[in-house]
């Protein structure tokens, strides 16, 4: 990796790739508001998934599946959530910011381009009912949560599907609104993912790369997200370990 947090554009490998890792695949055409996993914006994408708390203990039933994409303006997040109870914000306002919407069921990334001082980062949440709040995180500070007031461009969807137990959340960032850098294949960020879901007596917390601690925000936990060679094709890379395409039904 360079001083600067990217690695040279070559083609990313299979030993580009470590548990800690994933790899954002590149698309040409952007996308607004796909929750449809099948659709062609997202179909055949390899996936991550987070399915343990925070002390890397395995959370039956609500492994959560993860893809991500970007473009030379965006960076994409597709969560696919099963659950078994939902904890659901009343009155739902999709048309403005959410503050505290991590008190109700919620898919969480945290991002961020410092790979200097690591308590700087941004974190974005998207609720089953289409619910959003984008924070500017700085850990240094008494109340990081204050970075709510912050605005990135973000866009949110999100579905539930009653009949299967699983909604479903999209997330659209824009890539300005992360790092400094232009976007560019091998730019590396670091990253996390995380979903609250349940009532407060049931409540489950579900991250990718375990905290060992209390709460999300430890940013020693991050792993990496690498923008994938915008020459790549899906198929190129079908056999990147540690990713993996699940079948729900």
């Amino acid at each position: 990796m360079k001083s600067d947090g990217s690695k040279p554009p070559a083609r990313m490998t299979a030993e580009a790739v470590d548990p800690s890792q994933c790899i954002a695949i590149f698309s040409h055409r952007e996308s607004e508001a796909d929750t449809d996993p099948d659709s062609e914006f997202w179909s055949g994408i390899r996936s991550l998934f987070a399915d343990c708390d925070t002390h890397g203990q395995v959370v039956p039933n609500h492994k959560t599946e993860i893809r991500v994409r970007w473009t030379f303006s965006n960076l994409y997040f597709l969560f696919i959530c099963p659950y078994l109870e939902l904890n659901l914000k009343p009155d739902p306002n999709t048309s403005s910011e959410t503050n505290e919407l991590w008190n109700w069921d919620v898919a969480e990334v945290f991002v961020g381009a410092d790979f200097k001082n690591t308590s700087r980062y941004r974190e974005f949440e998207v609720s089953p009912q289409g619910e959003w709040v984008d924070l500017d995180i700085n850990l240094d500070l008494e109340h990081p949560e204050d970075g709510w007031v912050w605005r990135s461009g973000c866009q949110t969807a999100a579905r539930i599907d009653s009949t299967r137990k699983i909604w479903y959340g999209f997330i659209r960032v824009p890539y300005s609104a992360i790092d400094q850098r232009p976007a560019a294949p091998g730019n590396v960020l670091r990253i996390n993912f995380y979903r609250s879901q349940g009532p407060e007596s049931n409540r489950k917390e579900i991250a990718w790369r375990a905290t060992h601690a209390t709460t999300f925000h430890t940013a020693e936990s991050f792993g990496e997200v690498v923008l994938g060679d915008s020459k790549d094709d899906l198929a190129e890379t079908a056999n990147l370990p540690g990713l993996e395409i699940q079948d729900l039904d």
